[in-house]
């Protein structure tokens, strides 16, 4: 274990945070920085020495810019909060705030990453800049608290002097100016218990320091104030009201004297003399006599770094006394009234930053300082300082300087101890360990002078340096130890150390209180990184003595063996052998043999020789002396090792294999009847045609091959017993493999095999665990190999023969859990063919031990008798039995469900494609009543079946081969005719799924579930309007007007009824459909409504089905099946299911036929309007009695419109070929839209005979007068019809005459009866659809009118001058 760089979180989008500090580096991105974690070893020479030179400068940039790109980090301000939750970099007047959040990185591993949270500009008055930041966890008050901060505040200090406290989100909390001078450096500390009784305890303070002075802010006052200005902010920006002016602020501040330049400080704390040091300044200031006080005087300690002194030791005196716990409170009060406190003048209006007052009207009065002269320093005229950073105990501190040293100072002696050179530009930090106490070496209890052993945790100090001309991060063990950690991180980093914790805690709210804070960190801008240091303390006791280092550095020399390319193994085990002997720590010799023992590269002989080694080195030792775990673990491994070697050669000896069983003695094996073994071949055989899927295989080259370093990872052996680990069921397979996959296969011996891993340890359970799983996984090789049948026998006997297997208190009357354990395997399996295999060996097998069994018991009584000829009845057989049976039933379904299609030539939409899950029979128990009918109807949706195949298949039987029979054969794929292949092969297979399941695939359960699977699909898609389509056919092939009412009552409201109010109120908008599928979906509601219609009046003569289930299934478990839902609905409202029928259909009429500027909603008056979407079967108040004219004026208008359109549709298709009108309409499956116009106008309260009469002047219109005819009959008041067909006939005549259809026109019309010819004049024949109509068809419609025309009509002498007319006009 050694010191490691750990990367803890990430930036999200660093580059946007750079443009945004330093715009003028924003050319380019930041290149991808090479980074090696590389640590030091441990030279041979002697321990604790460190080789500088081994490691590697990182490779120089290739240009310049790139350079200068990076080095943008260098010139901000950072700060990291020590709690990880808030980053803030500032670059002159911007800053930015970075907090953290939990993402996915692009390995889709959960990391954290710092995201900007807020950006902007900081200043204030004009030209000031930042300079120091901090980020300042606040402890919470509330007692719940885990340990995490209530909030953290940001501390700016500004070059015109100003300091400002701001919130995560950028709000300005409050300014203060103490100095006119710029800040210099911002730092903080924060309360920490005490280590020892004699150490000070340390109040809580904020330093500022400015070029000559320091101004401190007692912590407990800054807490206090920060909380109120917060809350202040927050009732302020509630209320409006920005008038509440915060509390004031208690701070001392210094004036520093006698010292050229300071650019740096520390503030050391609170800290009294010795009294030997007390006693000796008082004799050098007042001689022998000097008297001295009883109590040493406290002081607060500052440390300056800068020039002349190089650095200066300042003393403040606090008092007379130093404070007791009991009295802090007290003392803090006190200071409020003492000389050296002031209360914080000229207060800032606080706001946030867009609404900062933009003139500042004048500048708050600024105190005097209380002058401090230097005590003493280190005068070193040419040295100047850089940085000091104070170490965790506050005994040592690290400066930096221009020459490029790092000097080591004891601040309790005012002494340079240490000095290293080569560190120009440095930046430091301190790591502080504490031991955990269970790693401590063992000392003897004599050597101890406090009689403990242990005593409390040590700690130690590492200092951490950061060389960015080199870009290499070292850590140094303190005071004068060696380096214990280097790595090569890149020159452009940033170290950061903030050197204090959460403020606002005291001795009593810091006992139950563990923060998680960092100590240092790195930022890495080039690789986007924030990296952590982990160093543990036994390196602090790298000397030559330390046995753990020395074992460290064995452990890390025997992993480098392991992975050099050293092609000798006897090199190996003997280098190794010498290594592990010479680690001293039993815990670190059990990881040297791990290393070892999970290597790949050393053979088997060899682990079994080094194990063997080190345990009788061990056994060799006193027995106080050896560590009884480690010897154990040795003994285990060891067993696993020899077990390995036994198992592989009696895989490698290969027997005799004997000839292949015969089917009969197969069928005997099994005890199985021949017919029922046949059986099994054929259901066998179907299942390996349509079985496509390639089964899991194991992508080892050999099935027996199993690597030491797996197989010890697989197993543990505790206490005599091997256990298996647990595992991922490929691996649960290896491991079954290599035990028992050639005696399966018959060429290996399963006698020995047996034995060996009995005497190993392992318990029978195991083993039948490890066997099942490698037989069902193993499917498609069983398939093709029969015999492997009677080697699974075998296995199977000599394992129920093992001691435990049974229990000797099993009788036929109880369940074995052995057998359970086996019928358990089989039940949860996918693998049916292999588990119904199985099955059959476990159920005869059991069945001669029960003989066996029950022949010892009973041998007295049956002397001489025939027991061959019996069997014996038990719990276990008829558990079998019962398994079998699903089994068998899960392969016909299965079976099924593989076979499909082989030709598809149609589009097939992506919801088609998704592949069905296998099946087994745990799954079909979980999946309800209606499992099996739902399974196989999403298998009949993938495959586009028809509705129809379904109800061939169900009755087949009966029809064979009629002519009937063969048509529908025939027509099986309305959609694809040509994909018929393989249909005769389905059809077998549904036969005989019919046969199997008559209860839970009876023909309306199987039509319901397909209905329900495709609108749920369409639901999915609603632009494969097939798909309901689909839907609405199954749903129409129900026999049961009860299901059928149910299912439709459902699907209407679950997924029909909100999609339709939406196309209803936004009709001539976009509802998420295309035209044709929303023109496909109306159609389909307004079919089902209709047949909810039909099955409400059918449910009356009825009775509702009863649902059977399977015997073999009575105990399915699960949801409720769609069936029993469906019979569990309440009847419709018919009358309101009429009204939603009718809207329906117009709808639908209005988009199949284009009208356009048809409002659907404005055909119903305000009930109707109200009644529709409704809860089907809710009795709503629907229109009754007379309605508004202007509503049926505009009913009439629809239903002539919908007649005109459909005739004109008519008549289009009849330009392109002649076609009967039923032909017209086979797309509304048998709607005719002049007939359905006529029934709505019925239901509209509009004259039924005013449409059909409209729709026969449509025809003659259209020169259809062969269609009129038909349609004239229909007519009741014929003589309105003939009077308005007169009409028309004249505008024909019209046409011939005047438009020049017969020559010598005007000369005919000059011969007609003055009467008739200024009738014809005044004819329009455009209002016409089609003038070029043959004379004779006029003559004969003329003659049509006359027919229905009474002679006292008054049209009827106007009619007969017309026929005369039209006779005598030539053809």
């Amino acid at each position: 274990m050694s010191c490691v760089l750990v990367p803890f979180a990430h930036f999200q989008d660093l580059e946007l945070a750079r443009d945004f500090l330093s715009p003028r580096r924003r050319q380019g991105s930041a290149a991808g920085g090479k980074e090696s974690g590389k640590s030091t070893s441990w030279e041979d020479g002697g321990w604790g020495a460190w080789d500088e030179a081994e490691l590697q400068e990182p490779e120089e940039e290739e240009s310049n810019s790139k350079n200068q790109r990076n080095y943008w980090l260098q010139d901000c301000v950072l700060s990291l909060s020590p709690t990880n939750d808030l980053m803030v970099i500032a670059n002159e007047q911007k800053a930015v705030f970075l907090v953290p959040k939990w993402k996915h990185s692009d390995k889709g591993k959960e990391e954290m990453q710092y995201a900007v949270g807020w950006s902007g500009s900081l200043n204030v008055e004009e030209g000031e800049c930042v300079s120091s930041v901090l980020c300042v966890p606040l402890a919470s008050q509330k007692r719940s608290s885990t340990g995490r901060p209530d909030w953290t505040c940001i501390v700016v200090g500004f070059t015109s002097g100003y300091v400002r406290f701001y919130t995560e989100s950028g709000v300005l909390l409050l300014a203060q100016l103490l100095n006119e001078d710029p800040v210099l450096q911002l730092k903080c500390r924060t309360y920490e218990i005490p280590r020892h009784p004699g150490v000070t305890e340390q109040n809580e303070e904020l330093s500022i320091l400015y070029p000559a002075a320091i101004v401190t802010i007692d912590g407990f006052s800054l807490f206090q104030s920060l909380r109120a200005c917060r809350n202040q902010v927050a009732r302020a920006a509630a209320s409006g009201n920005e008038n509440v002016q915060p509390p004031p602020l208690a701070y001392k501040k210094w004036g520093l004297q006698d010292v050229d330049m300071i650019v740096d400080h520390a503030s050391i704390g609170i800290m009294t003399l010795c009294p030997f040091d007390q006693m000796k300044t008082a004799s050098n200031i007042g001689g022998y006599n000097a008297a001295i006080k009883n109590s040493p005087p406290a002081m607060s300690q500052y440390v300056t770094v800068g020039a002349n002194p190089f650095t200066g030791f300042f003393f403040a005196l606090e008092g007379s006394s130093q404070p007791l716990l009991s009295h802090v409170a007290l003392a803090v009060a006190s200071k409020l009234t003492s000389a050296l406190f002031n209360a914080a003048s000229g207060w800032l209006g606080w706001k946030s930053k867009h609404e900062e007052e933009p003139v500042q009207k004048q500048k708050p009065k600024v105190e005097p300082a209380t002058p401090l002269a230097v005590r003493f320093g280190l005068p070193d005229s040419r040295r100047h300082g850089e940085r000091i950073c104070l170490s965790p105990c506050n005994t040592l501190a690290a400066v930096t300087d221009e020459f490029g040293r790092v000097i080591l100072l004891d601040v309790t002696r005012g002494l340079a101890v240490r000095m290293w050179k080569g560190y120009r530009d440095a930046e430091v930090g301190w790591i502080q360990t504490v031991e955990d106490l269970q790693e401590r070496e063992t000392e003897k209890m004599d050597s101890s002078p406090f009689g403990n052993a242990q005593g409390p945790s040590r700690v130690a100090q590492f200092l951490v340096i950061y060389a960015p001309r080199r870009g290499i991060l070292e850590v140094w063990s303190t005071q004068q130890g060696p380096r214990v950690g280097a790595f090569n991180v890149g020159k452009y980093c940033r170290l950061l150390y903030p050197g204090y914790k959460i403020m606002g805690l005291n001795n009593v709210t810091s006992q139950g209180w563990q923060p998680q804070t960092y100590q240092i960190c790195l930022v890495d801008p080039v690789s986007g990184s924030v990296k952590t240091v982990h160093v543990p303390f036994h390196l602090s006791l790298s000397d030559k003595k330390s046995e753990r280092a020395k074992d460290m550095h064995l452990v890390k020399k025997l992993n480098a063996l392991l992975k050099a390319k050293t092609s000798d193994p006897d090199l190996i085990e003997a280098e190794a052998k010498e290594l592990i002997l010479d680690i001293k720590y039993p815990a670190t010799k059990k990881q040297a043999l791990e290393s070892i023992l999970t290597s790949e590269r050393v053979p088997l002989s060899s682990l079994t020789n080094i194990t063997q080694t080190l345990m009788d080195n061990l056994k060799k030792q006193e027995l106080e002396c050896v560590d009884e775990g480690l010897l154990q673990f040795c003994a285990n491994k060891l067993k696993l090792l020899h077990l390995y070697e036994l198992v592989s050669k009696l895989n490698s000896q290969s027997i005799q294999k004997e000839t292949s069983p015969s089917d009969n003695d197969l069928a005997k094996l099994l005890r199985l009847e021949e017919k029922d073994f046949h059986r099994l071949e054929t259901l066998l055989e179907n299942y390996k045609k349509e079985n496509t899927q390639t089964t899991t295989q194991l992508t080892d080259e050999k099935d027996d091959v199993l690597s030491v370093k797996m197989f010890l990872e697989y197993l543990e052996y505790e206490k005599d017993v091997i256990t298996v680990k647990n595992m991922e069921d490929g691996e649960y397979v290896a491991l079954g493999s290599f035990f028992f996959w050639k005696c399966l296969c018959g060429e290996s011996s399963t006698e020995e095999m047996c034995h060996a891993l009995e005497s190993a340890g392992f318990s029978p359970q195991t083993l039948l665990s490890l066997l099942l799983n490698l037989w069902l996984s193993k499917e498609k090789d069983i398939l093709d190999k029969p015999d492997s049948v009677s080697c699974l026998h075998t296995m199977l006997s000599l394992l129920s023969k093992m001691k435990v297997a049974i229990e000797e208190s099993w009788d036929t009357q109880s369940v074995s859990p052995w057998w359970q354990q086996m019928r358990s395997a089989c039940l949860q399996s996918q693998s049916s063919a292999a588990a119904l295999l199985s099955a059959h060996v476990g159920h005869s097998v059991t069945t001669e031990i029960i003989r066996s069994v029950t022949q010892k018991k009973f041998s007295q009584i049956i002397v001489g008798s025939d027991t061959e000829s019996w069997e014996a009845l038990s719990l276990d057989t008829e558990y079998w039995k019962l398994l079998l049976k699903q089994l068998e039933d899960c392969l016909i379904l299965q079976t099924l469900l593989h076979s499909k299609v082989t030709k598809r030539t149609k589009r097939v939409s992506s919801l088609q494609t998704e592949p069905l899950g296998r099946l087994s029979v745990k799954k079909l128990l979980e999946a309800g009543k209606g499992g099996i009918a739902d399974t196989v109807a999403k298998w009949v949706f993938r495959q586009g079946f028809s509705p129809i195949i379904l109800n061939v298949a169900q009755y087949k039987n009966t029809a064979d081969s009629t002519e009937e029979s063969v048509e529908m054969h025939n027509n099986l794929f309305l959609e694809e005719p040509e994909a018929a292949t393989g249909l005769e092969r389905i059809l077998e297979l549904l036969q005989v799924a019919y046969q199997q399941f008559p209860c839970s695939l009876e023909v309306d359960v199987l039509h319901a579930h397909c209905s329900w699977e495709c609108v749920v699909q369409w639901n999915k898609d609603p632009e494969e309007a097939c798909f309901l389509n689909r839907s609405i056919d199954h749903l129409r092939c129900i026999i049961n007007a009860h299901i059928q009412h149910g299912i439709a009552l459902m699907m209407w409201s679950t997924f029909l009824v909100k999609r339709l109010s939406s196309a209803t109120y936004l009709m001539d908008k976009d509802v998420g459909m295309s035209d044709t599928a929303m023109t496909a979906f109306l159609a389909c509601c307004s079919e089902l409504l209709q047949t909810l219609l039909e099955a409400d009046v059918s449910s009356d003569e009825t009775q509702a089905p009863v649902l059977d289930t399977e015997d073999a299934w009575v105990a399915v478990e699960g949801p409720v099946s769609i069936v029993e839902l469906a019979l569990e609905q309440k009847r419709i409202h018919y009358p309101l299911v009429e009204h939603q029928f009718v809207l329906c259909t117009l709808l639908y009429a209005i988009m199949r036929l284009s009208l356009k500027g048809v409002k659907p909603l404005s055909l119903f008056d305000s009930k109707g309007k109200n009644a529709f979407f409704k809860d089907l079967t809710s009795i709503q108040l629907l229109p009754s009695g007379d309605m508004d004219p202007e509503v049926l004026s505009i009913r009439q208008q629809f239903l002539l419109k919908v007649v005109s359109a459909a005739v004109q549709t008519l008549c289009s298709s009849q330009k392109d070929r002649e076609v009967s009108e039923e032909d017209y309409f086979p797309f509304e499956k048998g709607k005719n839209w002049p007939t359905l116009a006529a029934d709505l106008a019925q239901y509209l309260q509009i004259s039924e005979d005013l449409v059909r009469r409209h729709y026969v002047c449509e025809l003659y219109s259209y020169g259809m007068d062969h269609l009129g005819e038909e349609a004239f009959l229909q007519v009741a008041d014929k003589e309105v019809l003939a009077s308005q067909l007169l009409m028309l006939a004249g505008q024909r005549l019209a046409f011939a005459l005047l438009h020049g259809q017969i020559k010598d026109g005007m000369e005919l019309l000059t011969r007609l009866p003055p009467t008739l010819s200024t009738w014809l004049k005044a004819m329009d024949p455009q209002e016409i659809q089609n003038v070029d109509v043959p004379i004779a068809t006029t003559a004969r419609l003329v003659g049509k009118v006359i027919e229905h025309l009474p002679e006292n009509h008054g049209q009827y002498n106007l009619a007969l001058n017309l026929i005369e007319a039209v006779e005598a006009i030539p053809a």
